[in-house]
């Protein structure tokens, strides 16, 4: 199944936005839904299931802050464990594989038009649609 970030939806500032909604009416594996753009970077709430795959963003930083659920960070180095309400900043360069325990939610604040699977590419690398981008 090819993973897709779905952009069908714009918010504006000033507008609440119901990511445990989001998250709950998801059914696909590696789901993601951007919300808003803010100044260069986007936000985006996915659901997770799974193991996705080893790589890196050679360019920018990638943020992962759990809303259900519990993430590992695979890194070469050690894992990081999140459950609800923890962070974790993913620096440039630095390889990593995300595993979800069942089905997490995860909000992803990352530099608009970053590529999901970084330098390795492959049958999950997402289509973007830029029509959020200034």
């Amino acid at each position: 199944m090819a993973y897709e970030i779905h952009t069908d939806v714009r918010y504006r500032p000033l507008e609440r936005i119901e990511m445990g909604k989001l998250a709950d009416e998801c059914t696909v594996p590696w789901w993601n839904q951007t919300l808003c753009q803010v100044n260069d970077c986007v936000a985006r709430v996915g659901v997770f299931h799974g193991e996705f795959h080893w790589h890196k963003h050679d360019r920018e930083d990638e943020l992962f802050l759990v809303i259900e659920g519990r993430l590992t960070i695979q890194l070469r180095d050690g894992d990081v464990t999140l459950r609800p309400g923890q962070l974790f900043v993913v620096p440039r360069g630095v390889e990593h594989c995300p595993i979800a325990e069942g089905d997490v939610a995860v909000m992803l604040i990352e530099p608009a038009g970053v590529v999901n699977t970084g330098s390795s590419g492959g049958e999950l690398t997402a289509s973007y649609d830029d029509s959020l981008l200034d």
